[in-house]
Order: structure tokens, then C-alpha cells, then sequence
């Protein structure tokens, strides 16, 4: 049905463009196109045929080549360069017959070649034919549009559901972990804008693009996953921890580096799993080599977690010092000034703090 209507608002609105110098070939032109069922618009340069399409834009132009203003082939190129005009189909119509005018033609864009002197059968059928194709194209346009709108929609919808998912799965950690309320909301958007300001700064734009910055937001919010499976009576403990039971409470980095190894099996071209596994598992790893599970150091630390090590600190400093209020802030970046070189990478630091002011706590 809708193409149906379509075509007949094309077929109502079908007008034709001759543009020829000579008036007795636009005389015989015009006469043709109106006993065809269409409106003529006879012009006799390409400046008025420009004033022409001003007005109105044709569905199908016929064009001569030997013009005094400007050729054919001249505007043919022009139009074909513009996203406006660039899909009307132009007919060249000209006494040049030779095979290297036709290959030119078509070279530059041009749908057919007519000779003169013009047959009425033979202009009526390649008319029709190049309006039927140029419909259909339009058509073919019109659907694509709304299947890439569709399918956009669709995609939209289902990284909205895979995102509530993350956060879900990152909240059941939140809610065994107590005292740690907005702790991932706070972890996924300082990492983002951790990244972002990275990249700014130039240290990093080799390696920061704005999917890494959109993935990293995301992933960081899985950086605890493991401590899903970490005992209530460590993870909640009000005392210190035994050596035993800190041994237990740090493998949480590769039990969750584990699980979401599994699920990236299953899809290796996902660049968030991949993500989501360094960061769960290195996050606790320090810059001078001192951290877990492997005792990596510098630049052998993946980046995405080397981000996440600052902002995560950062978030727990804060808890630590609440009872301060205001201060807690700038006693957090107090400490973590300390651990420059240390546990933090010092260059990520220094653009940490240039942004302070703008941190989610």
C-alpha cells in the first residue's frame, strides 16, 4: 500500500528537464514528453536550467552536450558531484554519435545516450524505463531508512537491556559488600571520565577512542564481579582479616576474571568482555609490582584496569574519610598523591586530579 501511494505521488509529479540550445529539438522534445504523460520543462542553456531547478527539481533530465554557455558534460559532472542532484537521471541527447561521447557519458554519471534525430517511440520507452528504475530506487531508499531506523531502535533497546543486566549482576556484589552504596555508578562514571580526559591530554590517544571511553564505563562496573563468590563471613567481617581469609577474599579478581572468561568464549570479538576480564582480574594489581594476582608492574598492567585502580581508590578513600564530610575529598587525593609511582600509575594521577572537580561521589 505504501508503495503503491508512493508511486502515485511520483506519477503526479513527474516533470522532465530538456535543456537544448536548439529550439526546434525542444519543440519536438516537449511535444513528446506531454503525449508520453508528463510535464515538459524545455530551457535553452544550463543557466537557466539551474534557475529552473530552483524552483522545482525534475525527476529525469534530458541534455544536450553542445551548448554555448557551458557542455553537457560539464554540468552532467557538476550535478553528479551534488548531493542534491547527484541521483536525477540525465539522458544525453546529441547528433555526437561516437562510441568515445557515449563512454564519456556514462563515465560522468549519465543513465543513456539518445540520438538525434529523435524517434517519439524510442524516447517514450528509455523515458519510462529510467523513471520506473529512478522510482524504485527511491523506494528501495525509503525502506532502507526504515529498516536502519528499525534496526537502530532495536539496537538501542538491546544495549539498554544488556546495561540494566551489567548493573544488576555488579549490584548483587554491592548489596553483599555493605557500606558501599553508588559504589559502581560512582566507579563507571569516573572511568569514563577518567578515559575522556586521557585522551585529551594526548598521553593516550592511541589507544583511547570513544568506544573504548563508552566500553570502559561499562566494564568498570564488573571490576568486583568475583565477589560473588567470596564467603558472607569475609566479605562482611567487621575485624581484620587472617592472612587466610585476605587470601581468600583476593582471589576474587580471578574467580570473576574466570567467569567472564567463559562468556568471552563464547564471543571473542567482544571488545566489553574483553575489557571486563582485565579490569576484573588486574585491578588490584600495583604500579611498582607490590599488587595481585600476578605482580605486574607499569605499562605490563592493561590500561582499562591501571584507570579503573585510580578511581576505584579513590571511591574507597572517600568511604574511609565520610565522617569528615567536605574534607574527605581532599584528604582522599591527599593519599592518593602518596601512592603516585606506587600503587597508581603517576601519569593517569596527574590527569585524575586536573579533573577532580568534576568526579561522581
Amino acid at each position: 500500500m505504501i508503495g503503491l501511494v508512493l508511486t502515485e505521488k511520483i506519477e503526479q509529479e513527474v516533470n522532465i528537464l530538456i535543456v537544448d540550445d536548439v529550439i526546434a529539438n525542444l519543440v519536438v522534445l516537449t511535444e513528446m514528453i506531454r503525449k508520453s504523460g508528463y510535464v515538459a520543462r524545455p530551457v535553452t542553456s544550463v543557466k537557466q536550467a539551474i534557475q529552473a531547478m530552483e524552483v522545482t527539481l525534475p525527476q529525469l533530465i534530458l541534455l544536450d552536450i553542445s551548448m554555448p554557455d557551458m557542455d553537457g558534460f560539464e554540468w552532467c559532472e557538476r550535478l553528479k558531484k551534488d548531493a542534491t542532484t547527484r541521483d536525477i537521471p540525465i539522458i544525453f541527447i546529441s547528433a555526437l554519435n561516437s562510441t568515445e561521447d557515449k563512454i564519456r557519458g556514462f563515465k560522468l554519471g549519465a543513465v543513456d545516450f539518445i540520438s538525434k534525430p529523435f524517434e517519439h517511440e524510442e524516447v517514450s520507452l528509455r523515458i519510462s524505463t529510467h523513471l520506473k528504475i529512478h522510482r524504485m530506487q527511491q523506494e528501495l531508499e525509503m525502506y532502507n531508512q526504515k529498516l536502519q531506523k528499525l534496526v537502530k531502535e532495536q539496537m538501542e533497546k538491546i544495549a539498554t537491556e544488556e546495561r540494566n543486566l551489567i548493573y544488576a549482576m555488579a549490584r548483587m556484589c554491592e548489596a553483599r559488600d555493605k557500606g558501599r552504596a553508588n559504589h559502581i555508578e560512582n566507579i563507571g562514571k569516573n572511568s569514563r571520565l577518567l578515559a575522556m580526559s586521557l585522551q585529551f591530554s594526548g598521553l593516550f590517544e592511541d589507544e583511547i577512542s570513544q568506544d573504548y571511553i563508552d566500553t570502559i564505563e561499562l566494564a568498570a562496573a564488573l571490576h568486583d564481579i568475583g565477589k560473588i563468590f567470596i564467603p558472607d563471613n569475609i566479605l562482611q567481617k567487621r575485624g581484620k582479616l587472617t592472612i587466610e581469609e585476605e587470601k581468600v577474599l583476593e582471589s576474587h579478581a580471578e574467580l570473576g576474571a574466570k567467569n567472564l572468561s567463559e562468556a568471552y568464549a563464547q564471543s571473542e570479538y567482544n571488545d566489553f568482555l574483553k575489557m571486563a576480564i582485565d579490569i576484573a582480574k588486574f585491578h588490584h594489581e600495583k604500579f611498582d609490582g607490590t599488587g595481585y594476582p600476578m605482580g605486574l608492574r607499569e605499562t605490563e598492567i592493561p590500561l582499562s584496569a591501571r584507570i579503573v585502580a585510580v578511581v576505584n581508590m579513590y571511591d574507597n578513600l572517600l568511604k574511609c574519610y565520610e565522617k569528615e564530610g567536605d574534607g574527605a575529598h581532599e584528604e582522599a587525593l591527599r593519599r592518593m598523591k602518596l601512592e603516585a609511582n606506587r600503587s597508581l600509575d603517576p601519569e593517569i594521577l596527574e590527569v585524575f586530579l586536573k579533573v577532580q572537580r568534576q568526579l561522581k561521589r
